[in-house]
Formats: C-alpha cells, structure tokens, sequence
C-alpha cells in the first residue's frame, strides 16, 4: 500500500520535469517551453549602462536617440535598442552634413539600415574624433533626430550639430536604405542589427538543452526513490 502510494505520489513530479510540458524547476509560469502569443510580439528590455557597455534607446520618446550625446572609451560597446515599431536607423555621417552618410577615402560609416525592434551595436575604436550619427527615415533627421559619441564641449559640439540638422527641415536629402552596413570610421559594427526575438537570454536563465537536461535528471531521481521504497 505504502509503496503504490508513494509512486502515485511521484507521477505528478515526473510529468511536470517531462520537457514536452515545458516544465522544471526554475520555469516560467505557465510553461517555459510553449509559444505564446506574447512571446510571438517581440520586445525589448534596455538594460542599464555597466562596464564597457552604453546604451542608446531609439525613436522611445519621439525623433530622438537617448541620450544623444554621449562620451564612450576605445572598447567600449555603443548598442542602439530600436524599441518601437516605427522604424529608425543609426547612420554615420558628418558634422558639416549631418543628414547624408558618412562616405568618401577616409572611409565609409556605419549604418543599422532602418529597422525596428532590434539591436545594433559598434565598436568604438578611436576616440581622437567625434563620431556623428542620424536617422535616415525620411523627415527625421530635419527633425532633429541626430547624435554624437565624444563631441566636444565647445565649438563644432553637439547643440551646433543638432541646430545644423533642424535647419535643414524638410530640405534634408532623403536617403535610400539598402540594408546594414558595417564597418565605420571610429567605430566598428560587426553584424546587422539583431531582432528581439534572437536576443540572447539573460544571464542565470537556462537553454533549452540545459531545461532537458535537468528535467531529465529529476524526472530519473524520482523513479529512483521509487525503486528504492518498493524494493
């Protein structure tokens, strides 16, 4: 009697550490393995500035990049989080054309291409210039949405780069987008900008193999125990 009971006792444990529940210890409520129609709506989480790594949020609050204007060290990791459906770019260009693409023999800037939802990171590799950035969705730079890495205090700063911008207005040349580009001058970007659905899990969460296994090794334990009080 003893031992059928404590079997019956252990199946709900054995069912609930079986992977194709997309349960286990440590799961998030309502199945860890299950699409929802929630997870099918990509998102993003800015995360706080640490070490090394700065971030940038885009298009949140308007035509605008937060913050605009930053200072950041050689290694440092710039990542721009396009947080809203509308789509938006980080494009390199120059202080005396703010609106057009950074290009020519001292090399061609880096571009996200517009893109929503998503994650673009640089590199920055020289901090002897300002780096100089805009948006290239049409009639958004004219608008203001520009920003600056390492701009000087005085002078060719970022208040006069932004009124360079705004005083274009609806004068702005329009850019056409082919996709991302990357390279830079100052600062590298390695890939095209990330979605919010393949951004990495954040740290302490398991993979999908590190759920089985673990599943898989309680589920084996409870069978155990059951073996042992039967024998």
């Amino acid at each position: 009697m003893f031992t059928t009971a404590l079997t019956l006792a252990l199946l709900p444990i054995v069912a609930f550490a079986s992977p194709q529940y997309g349960g286990g210890y440590g799961a998030p409520a309502g199945g860890g393995g299950t699409t929802t129609s929630s997870a099918a709506t990509p998102s993003i989480s800015v995360p706080a500035n640490s070490q090394g790594q700065i971030a940038i949020t885009v298009g949140a609050s308007g035509f605008t990049f937060s913050p605009s204007n930053i200072t950041a060290q050689v290694g440092d990791i710039v990542s721009f989080y396009f947080t809203t459906s509308t789509p938006h770019s980080v494009t390199q260009s120059t202080f005396a054309d703010p609106c057009t693409p950074l290009t020519g023999s001292n090399g061609t800037g880096f571009d996200s291409g517009l893109t929503s939802q998503s994650v673009f990171s640089i590199n920055v590799t020289d901090t002897s210039k300002p780096i100089w950035f805009f948006c290239k969705f049409p009639g958004h730079c004219g608008s203001g949405m520009v920003g600056s890495i390492n701009a000087p205090s005085s002078g060719n700063d970022y208040p006069t780069f932004l009124n360079n911008a705004k005083s274009l207005g609806s004068a702005a040349p329009t850019v056409s987008d082919s996709g991302a580009v990357t390279g830079g001058v100052g600062a590298l970007a390695t890939a095209a900008p990330s979605s919010a659905s393949s951004a990495p899990a954040p740290t302490g969460s398991q993979s999908s193999a590190g759920r089985i296994a673990a599943n898989g090794g309680l589920a084996l334990a409870a069978v155990a125990i059951a073996v042992a009080f039967a024998a």
